[in-house]
């Protein structure tokens, strides 16, 4: 019996994670090929940072009301109905495609994958802590992200080429099977569920969640909002430079090809893959005060890249190092995430733990809208080199300035 305690991968922990593999790619090769087959109908920098940014508000919004479902809700059926529902999404854009205008079709329809992802999430995470026993759960927490990067690294591997061959069309195909299939396998999965009673309606129950972890986060354990608040600065300087420039330098100002974009993005889910990796073997020897030297080393990343840039380097030499860092910056941010995610799972109270998380991550994200936004009509304006030389020096300040905060998050 002790065995089975202590092991990884029991039935339902390996089914999940499965689930996640064929769910993730899916979701990784249309988050992938969409933004691009807009970018490269439009040609337009300055467009392509406002629809990242405009997608990525509803993960926002809906990540605490996922939070809030999966504390009250089946967690298996809020993954088995979530992936059911993108299915049905995929089909529908399908049926709009050169109906509808481009513009709005792609917004609406990313708008909608990433509210979808937003709710999704908090039910894989919130279900950890009763799947796993804590002794295995930094390893569990390791499997899941490194499930989320090998996603990441396949789905805009086989995109990138697959996109610069056929179109989007197969690409819309295999994303709705995914989602299809991955829904089909989460009907077996057994996750533990206590009915909580409610005195309120749908609504008034949802605020009261939401107050109820915004009150911990803020008062009982103020520490994690100090964190959050640190996060979501992060995210404004260094995470949207990433997200609007890697993809807006290598298909536009180095003119390269959606193949080399997609082996670039294929690069950087190794990299997490590699974080991943070594989460799980430090295991418990990751402590939070380790959180600003993995933020430090993303703004280092930055730096390196925007060097890499620079006027006269050849393109081909500015690809590949572009290319290495990003990769590296996504071990250390894997690392990072590993840390934070151990560390809230194995001190909230289990009936708060889908709230608080999604509660963090809102906040902690909420600022990233803007700096992609942002990003977007600097990198129209300016070099590339000088934005990314100056995320690189303004999330480095914010690295530097956290260290007391992860030192007391240790301390508690």
């Amino acid at each position: 019996m002790e065995t089975q305690k202590s092991a990884l991968f029991t039935r339902d922990f390996t089914l999940v994670v499965i689930g996640q593999i064929i769910s993730l790619f899916g979701n990784a090769i249309l988050h992938f090929a969409l933004p691009l087959y807009l970018l490269r109908e439009t040609g337009s920098i300055t467009l392509f940072g406002v629809v990242n940014a405009c997608s990525f508000l509803p993960m926002i919004l809906m990540g605490p009301i996922g939070g809030t479902a999966a504390d009250r809700v089946h967690k298996g059926r809020i993954m088995v109905g979530l992936d059911f529902l993108t299915a049905g999404l995929t089909v529908c854009f399908c049926l709009l495609w050169g109906k509808a205008p481009l513009v709005p079709l792609v917004i609406g329809t990313l708008m909608l994958l990433y509210a979808i992802a937003g709710a999704y999430q908090p039910a894989v995470q919130a279900s950890l802590p009763l799947l796993l026993p804590p002794d295995r759960l930094t390893q569990g927490n390791a499997v899941i992200n490194m499930v989320a990067t090998l996603a990441n690294l396949l789905g805009p591997a086989l995109g990138g080429v697959i996109f610069g061959l056929w179109g989007l069309a197969p690409i819309l195909t295999i994303g709705g099977v995914c989602f299809f299939c991955s829904a089909v396998m989460e009907l077996f999965i057994r996750v533990p569920h206590e009915k909580r009673p409610r005195s309120a309606g749908v609504l008034a129950t949802v605020g009261q969640d939401l107050g109820e972890s915004w009150r911990y986060i803020s008062r009982e354990q103020p520490i994690f909002l100090r964190v959050t608040l640190v996060l979501s600065a992060f995210n404004l300087i260094l995470s949207a430079v990433m997200i609007v420039g890697i993809p807006a330098i290598v298909a536009q100002v180095l003119d390269m090809s959606d193949a080399y974009l997609g082996l670039t993005q294929a690069v950087m889910g190794f990299g997490g893959l590699l974080g991943g990796l070594l989460a799980g073997v430090l295991g418990p020897r990751l402590k939070p005060r380790h959180g600003s030297l993995c933020l430090l080393a993303c703004a280092g990343v930055a730096g390196f890249m925007g060097l890499a840039v620079l006027p006269g380097v050849p393109a081909a030499v500015s690809y590949w190092l572009i290319t290495g860092m990003a990769m590296a910056a996504m071990a250390a941010a894997m690392l990072f995430t590993v840390v934070m995610l151990t560390l809230v799972q194995a001190q909230v109270p289990g009936q708060l733990l889908g709230k608080v998380i999604a509660c963090i991550q809102a906040v902690a994200n909420c600022a990233s809208p803007l700096g992609q936004a942002g990003y977007g009509i600097l990198f129209d304006r300016l070099s590339p080199w000088a934005v990314l030389m100056g995320a690189a020096i303004l999330s480095a300040l914010v690295a530097l300035r956290s260290r007391r905060v992860f030192q007391a998050l240790e301390a508690d």
